[in-house]
């Protein structure tokens, strides 16, 4: 006699073997997909596909159009060895024109400290630079070279930006020739630390491609203006496409007081800055462990009439804390010449407070 037991097991292999769905003790084992829907919207549509989306930008009518603005320059410098022999050493970089008169802007870093600077256009002609103008805080210079007619680049607002927008980099990379590379602007109003003093500020970040010998070449956006000026970038391992440009916007007052003046003028305070570190504290025995060394005095100048001398520390400027020699030379710029500041500063274990009327930085 077959027990209930494997009859009930027989039933249920015969119900697998023929794919249907059987009733066991009330329970139906059947599977949801085999029971019928019911709808969930019977007058709904599928999204109709849009045949009038924008197309990308041409990449290449950008190119064709600012590439015989972009020049190429080659540098060359007086190196020493270990035996203090002298020897050439050369450089490449890129520029751009900015006026058809012989005009081309680039980065300081470029030329600085070059004995010679030649500039190479796009139709293959080559030419010495007559005068360079150049302001270091800016990392900006001006070369004149004696051609015309030369095919000017267009400037943009590089305050119209965006992030997100696409823009396109055109320089000497690498030495090898004037080529292209594309990216979107990444972060605007970025501030870099380059070097002791030096700040850059108002930056375009970008994912496009910079490399050695882009530096001065032109940022430009879709209508092949040129919104920023391509200077520095961050290499080092895992960093990938931050590349930052100096905007336009930024670099076209200082531009302009190349060409009318030679030199750019600011407010001067008139003393060199150390940000005070633990080196500083232990070589001269401060007393203070933040604030801002003045390793030097001009003379005359007005910090030297208000009675600041090499070896204060400066901590306060127009009320606001210093901690930094960046942020000092930057809330310095900030005033206006002829403007009468507060300085507090520690002499020793004392501290003073004073007052200082920032004057036009002379000359260099």
């Amino acid at each position: 006699m077959i027990s209930l037991k494997y009859l009930l097991m027989a039933l249920l292999i015969v119900c697998l073997l023929v794919g249907g769905s059987c009733v066991l003790n009330g329970i139906d084992n059947s599977s949801p997909t085999d029971l019928p829907a019911a709808p969930l919207d019977p007058d709904w549509t599928p999204p109709s596909i849009d045949s009038q989306a924008t197309e990308l930008p041409s990449i290449a009518d950008v190119v064709a159009l600012v590439r015989p603005s972009v020049v190429a320059i080659n540098t060359e410098y007086v190196g020493y060895d270990i035996f203090n022999r002298p020897y050439q050493e050369q450089g490449a970089a890129s520029g751009w024109i900015i006026d058809e008169d012989g005009l081309i802007v680039t980065n300081y870093h470029v030329v600085d400290g070059a004995s010679n600077v030649t500039v190479t256009l796009a139709d293959g002609r080559t030419f010495p630079a007559q005068t360079i103008r150049t302001d270091w805080l800016s990392d900006l210079a001006i070369i004149e070279v004696d051609a015309h007619d030369l095919p000017a680049a267009s400037v943009g607002n590089s305050d119209n930006l965006r992030v997100g927008d696409w823009v396109v980099a055109i320089g000497n990379s690498l030495g090898l020739g004037i080529s292209a590379t594309k990216g979107i602007v990444s972060a605007q109003g970025i501030s870099l630390f380059v070097s002791e003093g030096q700040t850059l500020d108002d930056l375009i970040q970008t994912d496009a491609a910079i490399n050695p010998g882009n530096s001065g070449g032109p940022l430009v956006n879709m209508y092949g203006q040129v919104i920023g000026i391509t200077s520095v970038k961050i290499a080092q391992v895992g960093v990938e496409g931050m590349g930052y440009a100096i905007s336009i916007n930024t670099a076209i007052p200082i531009i302009q007081q190349l060409v009318w003046q030679g030199y750019v003028t600011r407010p001067w305070l008139g003393v060199v800055l150390y940000t005070v570190d633990e080196y500083a504290i232990f070589r001269y025995g401060l007393a203070v462990d933040s604030g801002v060394l003045v390793t030097e005095v001009a003379v005359p100048s007005p910090a030297a009439e208000a009675g600041i001398q090499a070896g204060d520390v400066l901590t306060s400027f127009d009320g606001e804390e210093m901690t930094t020699a960046e942020g000092l030379i930057l809330a310095i710029h900030s005033v206006q010449i002829g403007q009468t500041v507060e300085i507090v500063f520690w002499r020793g274990n004392s501290q003073y407070t004073v007052y200082a009327t920032l004057t036009e930085n002379p000359p260099p």
